[in-house]
């Protein structure tokens, strides 16, 4: 038995480059995908409804080209967490306020729909709509506490020499 290792001629494939795929940010893909969508919507729903309307829809679209053009050119590696913390509060103050709004409409509707019983039993038929309302209120709060405890350095600007 010969335990020597033979040297077979066979031919070995060559290693195949593969086309890499292209690194494509995430606003690029829905300004892609929208336009696609839209092109042929438009195309044909202007021919079938009134002028006035056509010129409305084909106006829409040219904007939300441009818009989603624009949209695309962003790159959210040069979006700083400074730059974050208004959008962050705005969205905890709209959890809030928007929590506190419908509670009180549910309140409002309650106290009309139903005199006779008192506050108690009023939200005890709506309890589920109640429970969502203050769970969205304190979403709200959670975020601007966590805002809130944030350390964030603020952008140092460059001496001036």
């Amino acid at each position: 038995m010969d335990f020597e290792p033979k040297d077979n001629a066979e031919e070995t494939p060559e290693d195949l480059e593969f086309a890499e795929p292209q690194k494509r940010k995430p606003l690029e893909i829905l300004r892609d995908t929208e336009a696609f969508l839209r092109r042929p919507t438009v195309g044909a729903i202007v021919p079938i409804v009134s002028p006035e309307l056509s010129k409305r829809i084909e106006e829409a679209s040219f904007i939300a080209e441009d818009t989603l053009s624009e949209l695309a050119e962003i790159d959210f590696d040069q979006i700083s967490d400074w730059e974050l913390r208004p959008a962050r509060i705005k969205i905890g103050l709209s959890f809030v306020g928007f929590s506190a709004l419908t509670i009180l409409v549910l309140l409002l509707y309650l106290t009309t729909l139903h005199p006779e019983l008192n506050p108690t039993q009023q939200i005890g038929l709506y309890w589920r709509e109640y429970v969502w309302f203050v769970c969205l209120g304190v979403t709200g709060m959670f975020i601007l506490g966590r805002e809130a405890m944030r350390q964030v350095e603020k952008p140092r600007k460059s001496p001036k020499r």
